[in-house]
């Protein structure tokens, strides 16, 4: 079970914690329409700049077992997990099957990256 192991662990986690900034940043704006814009960019830049805090060490460490290829698969699978708790959570949306269904698509046909490697 080397998959369970910190370093086949680590970059997981650290994708997925900076995906969680990410959205942040790119959503969290949506509540607060009145802001202004030039606000709202400069807030999201200091959110963005956690996240590659995170996600640049999480390549790098996550290179040593993963291929680039795996790593970009597990960012943009972090990335939809993320955004859909982030969107019913914070931002109220109803979950619908429908999106599950096509996130599930998704993340079945970034799946193939890995199959074969490793």
């Amino acid at each position: 079970m080397k998959f369970l192991s910190w370093p086949y662990l680590a970059p997981v986690l650290m994708l997925g914690a900076s995906n969680l900034f990410m959205t942040f940043a790119w959503y969290w704006h949506l509540k607060f329409k009145h802001t202004p814009l030039l606000k709202v960019i400069l807030i999201s830049w200091l959110i963005a700049g956690a996240e590659y805090a995170i996600a640049v060490p999480a390549n790098r460490l996550g290179s040593a077992v993963y291929s680039p290829t795996q790593l970009k698969t597990i960012q943009e699978g972090a990335t939809l997990i993320v955004f859909v708790a982030f969107s019913a959570l914070y931002l109220g949306e109803p979950l619908r099957l429908s999106t599950i269904a096509g996130f599930v698509l998704i993340c079945a046909g970034a799946a193939l990256v890995f199959l074969g490697r490793g």
